[in-house]
């Protein structure tokens, strides 16, 4: 399986209205991209996940922690915690991630 970050652009444009996009599928593992509209108004997900960021820079809330991101940069969450992207630049993507068991893995 493989897809261009211009495939997915595409495939994410031909969605009205929406601002993600289902890419790859295998199992647990779901990928999308991801590109919210000035406001990123996701909720907590019921399985662990990463972004990888495409374009853009922002801030990034993972629980009550907020950092700076910026392309190429990967970012956990853990399944159910409070996150978001905010201060976020015009042209922001990311790949997500959602993988494993709802409820999250274990941490080692």
């Amino acid at each position: 399986m493989q897809i261009s970050v211009q495939q997915a652009v595409a495939q994410l444009q031909q969605t009205t209205g929406s601002v993600f996009t289902t890419v790859m599928q295998h199992g647990s593992m779901v990928v999308e991209l991801y590109k919210p509209d000035r406001i990123d108004l996701q909720q907590p997900h019921e399985q662990d996940e990463l972004y990888v960021v495409i374009s853009g820079t922002g801030e990034f809330l993972n629980g009550e922690t907020k950092t700076a991101f910026q392309p190429g940069d990967v970012l956990f969450v853990q399944a159910g915690v409070v996150h978001r992207f905010e201060n976020f630049t015009p042209d922001f993507s990311t790949w997500v991630i959602f993988y494993g068991p709802n409820g999250g893995e274990a941490p080692h």
